[in-house]
């Protein structure tokens, strides 16, 4: 006869435990669920950009640039500097696609050489203008009160300045004649008349981002679960404000690629032995109707230039935008 206690035990069905296998939350479901999972805002944003043809093209495009800006010698041999004046305004052949300038020099690798200038003194200013402005916005946007009347009656200041006068202004204080300037403080001098003319833009997209996010439930709820400022700007505030910055940043670049070769063209921006291609279409203008080639190929190149991060900025931003899709 069996004892009653062993017997309710052996009868009691045994629980399994689930395996602590490090499997994900969703290993049991079913493929189909799995694969529609919710996506965060720039999951969804990828997910849209992919099926457009304009990114990809534009991607393309930035893509060589940037690498010809960084690796000039991969693309052409020739000298950029030297010439000889017996080629002067010898039109394209197969020697020299692009022909030669009227120093005798090569357009193509002159057009090539000129892609470093022109791209890093975009990239660069865009960088400066994106961390100021987007720091005075977010000060801004998050103190309120006077801090935010301050900032903004700051940058009004700057908004009434136009800015090719302002650049000007500038260039020609700092810069004096140019003659015995070197090559990188000449740029340094251009990037800083960009930055300092286009740095409000950037401030008043911040602030209004700001000032719309940060009475949010997931702000308020971290404030009073004692999250410091630093804390709720960083983690909280500058990641979800990011997305209007990336936007203007992309279409920025090729603005400021436009607005470099505008100052290269008046003469107060890059000079010589410095090449891009502002200063090609600068020493152009006079043969115009002789030598068409000399203006065609460096402005086909800062056209395609532009218009490839233009169109780069509007497809980010209709990836961002959910009204858009």
């Amino acid at each position: 006869m069996s004892d009653p206690s062993t017997a309710s035990i052996v009868s009691t069905p045994r629980i399994e435990e689930p395996a602590q296998t490090g499997a994900p939350a969703n290993a049991g479901l079913p493929e189909s669920d799995r694969r529609n999972k919710p996506r965060g805002l720039l999951g969804d944003a990828w997910r849209d950009l992919r099926r457009k043809p304009l990114f990809w093209i534009s991607a393309t495009f930035i893509l060589i640039f940037l690498v010809m800006a960084a690796f000039p010698q991969l693309f052409t041999s020739g000298d950029a500097v030297n010439g000889a004046l017996s080629r002067s305004r010898v039109e394209p052949s197969a020697d020299a696609w692009f022909g030669y300038d009227v120093q005798g020099r090569d357009v193509y690798a002159r057009v090539i050489y000129g892609a470093r200038a022109s791209i890093v003194v975009a990239v660069i200013s865009v960088i400066g203008t994106l961390l100021i402005g987007g720091t005075m916005g977010i000060i801004a946007g998050y103190r309120g009160g006077w801090v935010d009347a301050l900032l903004s009656r700051i940058a009004d200041v700057f908004f009434g300045l136009p800015f090719v006068l302002g650049a000007i202004v500038i260039l020609t204080t700092f810069n004096g004649s140019g003659t015995s300037n070197s090559e990188w403080k000449i740029m340094g001098l251009v990037i800083m008349s960009l930055v300092v003319l286009s740095w409000p833009v950037v401030m008043r997209l911040m602030r209004s981002s700001v000032l719309a996010t940060k009475e949010a439930d997931y702000i308020v709820a971290a404030r009073a679960l004692g999250a410091g400022t630093g804390r709720i700007v960083l983690k909280h505030l500058l990641p979800n404000c990011l997305a209007p910055l990336l936007v203007y940043g992309t279409i920025m670049v090729g603005s400021f690629i436009g607005a470099e070769a505008t100052l290269s063209f008046l003469g107060v921006g890059l000079k010589s032995p410095v090449v891009s291609w502002g200063i090609m279409i600068s020493e152009a203008q006079n043969y115009i109707r002789v030598s068409p080639f000399l203006l065609f190929f460096p402005a086909l190149f800062l056209v395609v230039a532009v218009l490839s991060f233009v169109m780069l900025g509007e497809a980010v931003r209709e990836a961002l935008d959910p009204k858009l899709r």
